[in-house]
């Protein structure tokens, strides 16, 4: 048997966010020593109406649910099913994560022992590329009287298990079992109560050894599984056995969504220094191409390379690149040189008299000797350069973008902070800001704009500095 004690759980939700979405109907079938004990289920009042797809796909309407106890009335009963239990449902993430969102809305801890039945299919029968519970009803003829309901569902998962049972060897089983509940192997220094604490949310996490000083920061959709993922048995590289082995302690912060944990992560790193960060510390080498104002009419080279850390944000849209060195940013030109013909003394790849090395290769159009003007050299020049344009400030002040209940606010591609609340963000749309130009800031805001393009979520909001005197504090969609 999988366990003493088990509990075959299913739910039906008002959708498929746990943080968000709330629990419906509660469904369970309690096996002890391998018979059943009990069925039991209940509806759930969600406070709020359930969309009209999921009535239609499940069967339950709001006339159902109206009178039904809410989840903190049955919450202690619920509770009480479960505890001392293995866990078990299909796809138990969603399960579980609906369940324990429920007891941390009335601040209680839930962290029973879980077993997914997807994982466990897929582990005993590999040959199979679908595992989802339709699937298995049809392949294995299991039967089901009440389909997308939560005790129906429930019960076919207790028959799938006796069903394995009698189909596989007890040793095929435990090896299932232990692939299908893997636990990741925990530092000696690492309590295993400090790996259940982190949440199943979107956040920045720390780990930290002997000290206050970070080892590491990373970010997750969902902390604790990214964090499990640092602690598997099979290590990738000796650097990440080194992180296991010196963590000590883990600290998070947790965040309305995955923007803002990438925010958060990039300032962290960049503010702490963790030692086994190397993505995203700060690189005062990095730079950008200018080209010279006027170059083009003179014989002089016609880019200039111009740091980035210092370079002022409303100047980004006449730059090019993001490179990581000077010598990075030279290679990248003598790519582009051979590619579009250019000439690598124009380009101040080379110096002295006479052709330069791509006019001797026939691959300089010959500005080196006198055969092309500056001005024709430099049209294809910023042809060239035009695929590494940093892109210019698109707004004419300050944006918020709004993540669940949060707003992120920017500024000329800075990040000026996150409001908590309209009424703080408007508090902090009258607050000038000294902020420094981050480039990774920079590239999650474009990809964050780029995906976002036309939405709603992003509010325009005039810049103290630019407005005039005695012009309103409006915020404008």
């Amino acid at each position: 048997m999988l366990a003493p004690s088990i509990v075959f759980v299913d739910l039906e939700t008002t959708g498929a966010n746990p943080a968000l979405d709330r629990v419906i109907e509660v469904g369970i079938v309690k096996v002890t020593d391998g018979q059943i004990e009990y069925e039991w289920s209940t509806l759930v009042d969600p406070g709020e109406p359930i969309p009209s797809l999921i009535q239609g796909f499940i069967g339950i309407t709001d006339a159902m649910v109206r009178g039904a106890p809410r989840f903190a009335d049955i919450a202690e009963e619920v509770f009480a099913r479960i505890e001392g239990s293995l866990f078990v449902a299909h796809n138990a993430r969603f399960d579980y994560g609906f369940l324990k969102n429920e007891f941390k809305r009335i601040e209680r801890a839930f962290q029973p022992r879980v077993l997914c039945t997807v994982k466990l299919s897929r582990a005993l029968y590999p040959e199979h590329h679908r595992h989802g519970l339709d699937a298995l009803i049809a392949r294995h003829h299991l039967a089901c009287e009440a389909r997308h309901r939560a005790l129906g569902d429930a019960r076919v998962l207790w028959d799938f298990v006796q069903l394995v049972q009698a189909e596989k060897p007890p040793e095929a089983i435990q090896a299932a079992l232990k692939k299908a509940m893997k636990t990741p192997s925990l530092p000696s220094g690492l309590e295993r109560s400090a790996l259940d604490a982190v949440p199943e949310t979107p956040g920045v996490y720390l780990f930290h050894g002997e000290n206050d000083l970070p080892l590491y920061i990373g970010k997750g959709v969902n902390m604790r599984s990214r964090v499990q993922s640092h602690f598997a048995a099979d290590h990738g590289s000796g650097r990440a056995m080194r992180l296991a082995q010196e963590t000590k302690r883990i600290e998070w912060i947790e965040t309305a969504g995955e923007f803002g944990a990438l925010l958060l992560e990039a300032r962290l790193i960049k503010e702490r220094a963790p030692l086994h960060n190397r993505h995203l510390r700060r690189n005062e080498e990095l730079c950008a191409l200018r080209l010279r104002e006027g170059g083009e009419f003179t014989q002089d080279r016609a880019l200039e390379l111009v740091p980035l850390a210092g370079a002022s944000p409303e100047e980004l849209g006449e730059l090019y690149g993001q490179f990581k060195s000077k010598r990075e940013a030279n290679n990248t030109l003598r790519e582009l040189a051979g590619e579009y013909g250019l000439c690598l003394k124009r380009l101040g790849l080379e110096q002295g008299k006479g052709a330069c090395f791509n006019h001797q290769i026939k691959r300089c159009k010959g500005f080196c000797v006198g055969k092309e003007s500056p001005l024709t050299h430099d049209l294809r020049l910023k042809t060239a350069l035009a695929v590494l344009k940093l892109r210019a400030w698109p707004f004419p002040g300050r944006i918020a973008i709004r993540e669940r209940d949060e707003w992120h606010l920017f500024e000329t591609w800075c990040y000026l902070g996150t409001a908590k609340s309209e009424a703080d963000l408007h508090e902090a749309a009258q607050t000038r800001f000294d902020a420094a130009f981050d480039l990774d800031t920079y590239r999650i805001l474009r990809r964050e704009l780029e995906k976002r393009a036309g939405s709603a979520d992003i509010m325009h909001i005039p810049s103290p500095r630019t407005r005039g005197e005695g012009q309103g504090e409006g915020l404008h969609a």
